[in-house]
């Protein structure tokens, strides 16, 4: 990589099957950033050469992804998924209920991603807390309370602008507030979330603490477990025995050390990708990896994305390959088998002190992403304990995409071992796209109600508006049954 007066200049490892040069110079106009790339192929002297200049706005997803769709008719690499001529989608519905398609504050930004439910006694009347994910807004984490699950209003935010952890990084495009769940465990209120650490730049575990469950919320100084971990999920059985679930979040790990390998060795990538787009694909990311590795972490994903669905559109296989190509070059056998370890996002599960953040006993893996539906990751749980069961909801595939969708995983013991339904319990229909992170109410009458977040069709993408969605489930010892219209 060379830097020439703020132009980036990038070129393709020579032994890569496809060659680019790619030249990065920044560009403000009329106060927006924006980054204007030239790429071209290297022909090796057979046929045209082919060169474009595009104009990209700096860190949107969906600008990311216009611009590689765009590449991709010029020269032939993968399409991203979000921007495919989709298949028809499975003639089924599920009965929905669409309880919120707009922001209900000026200050939110971007709906009601990772929907977390509770109900709470106040005064002898139950009324029914939810709080959501907040991403770079200012404001994180907005509360909504209703007394009837249909009327809903705007509460407060677990913390407003100026109040948000000392520890965790803030501003737009830095900031990820995520996965927060508010649970009562005796007279106090707990918060716990995901941000990212200001100084590593890792995604940590936070808690916060209220005497209301509208706050003013106090987050811990520290957060309570550091480092590619992302939503926690609390289970409370009584006081005395409270579980926090988390998991960790390699899926943002082995894309790295992929590209990481395929730049210094990149004679594998017709091993590891038959299809000649995915191979062409694989040679424009790791002529970028030079520049992208030092982004920021949204942004990174941005444009290692098309190289991730490359990956996991033949998963299991792309796994398999990777086992071969370790036995044939020992002398990556190592970083082969970490980018492996890597693939795998296992799910724990570990009991808490009454201090609400000190874990004590032994952590148990309790689940991680082994069905080719999950692809490269399971995400975003909830338990449930129905008479003798322990029911584990959670999500799996990409989050931005139609792939996107709910599982559930079933055991006698909290701590499992849960057996997972064959199949996706929900997925992605005509009408609502990527459903995921779901929690379950508990009904008056004994029922089970799921909230869940999902995109508008066609409007996925990373900091793009989610609606807040209900559904009836019917709970059985050996599956869930879910509501369908």
């Amino acid at each position: 990589m060379k830097i020439n007066d703020k132009l980036i200049e990038l070129s393709t490892p020579s032994e890569s099957p496809f060659g680019f040069e790619i030249s990065i110079k920044n560009n403000i106009h009329r106060l927006k950033e924006s980054r204007i790339f030239t790429i071209r192929e290297r022909t090796n002297g057979n046929g045209n050469k082919i060169e474009i200049s595009d104009d990209v706005e700096s860190k949107e997803h969906n600008a990311f992804l216009n611009f590689f769709q765009r590449l991709s008719a010029d020269f032939g690499t993968s399409v991203p998924h979000n921007r495919k001529i989709k298949k028809a989608v499975p003639d089924f519905s599920f009965d929905y209920r669409t309880v919120l398609t707009e922001n209900l504050d000026s200050n939110m930004h971007y709906g009601y991603g990772d929907p977390a439910i509770m109900k709470v006694e106040l005064q002898g009347e139950n009324i029914y807390y939810l709080v959501s994910t907040s991403n770079d807004a200012p404001n994180a984490f907005p509360i909504i309370k209703s007394r009837n699950l249909v009327d809903w209003q705007f509460c407060s935010y677990i913390f407003p602008e100026g109040f948000k952890p000392e520890w965790a990084a803030d501003g737009e495009s830095i900031a990820d507030f995520w996965a927060p769940e508010m649970h009562q465990v005796g007279k106090e209120f707990r918060v716990y979330f995901v941000a990212r650490d200001k100084h590593t730049k890792e995604l940590c575990l936070g808690l916060a603490r209220a005497s209301h469950p509208e706050g003013p919320f106090e987050a811990e100084p520290e957060p309570l477990i550091k480092g590619n971990v992302i939503d926690p999920h609390l289970f409370v059985e009584d006081e005395k025995n409270v579980y926090l679930f988390w998991k960790e979040d390699n899926n943002d790990v082995w894309p790295q050390k992929l590209a990481e390998l395929l730049y210094k060795n990149p004679e594998c990538i017709p091993f590891l990708f038959p299809a000649g787009s995915d191979q062409k694909t694989a040679a424009l990311i790791i002529t970028f990896w030079p520049w992208a590795k030092d982004l920021e972490a949204m942004e990174r994903f941005f444009v290692l994305q098309i190289l991730i669905e490359a990956v996991i559109e033949r998963f299991t296989e792309f796994e398999e390959s990777l086992k071969e190509l370790a036995q044939e070059k020992t002398i990556i056998e190592d970083r082969i088998k970490e980018i492996l370890k890597f693939m795998r996002t296992p799910m724990f599960i570990q009991q808490l002190a009454d201090d609400g953040k000190t874990l004590i006993g032994e952590k148990v893996k309790i689940l991680e992403n082994d069905m080719q539906w999950e692809a490269h990751l399971v995400e975003g749980m909830w338990v449930t304990k129905h008479e003798n069961h322990y029911y584990l909801f959670y999500a799996g595939n990409d989050f931005s995409t139609d792939q996107y969708g709910i599982g559930v995983a079933i055991s006698k013991h909290l701590k499992g071992p849960y057996i997972k339904s064959e199949k996706q319990l929900i997925q992605s229909t005509k009408s609502w796209a990527a459903p995921g992170h779901p929690s379950v109410l508990k009904t008056e009458d004994g029922g089970h109600l799921m909230f869940l977040h999902a995109y508008f069709p066609g409007c996925a993408g990373y900091k793009k508006f989610r609606a807040l969605l209900e559904i009836q489930l019917h709970l059985r010892s050996d599956r869930v049954l879910v509501a369908q219209s």
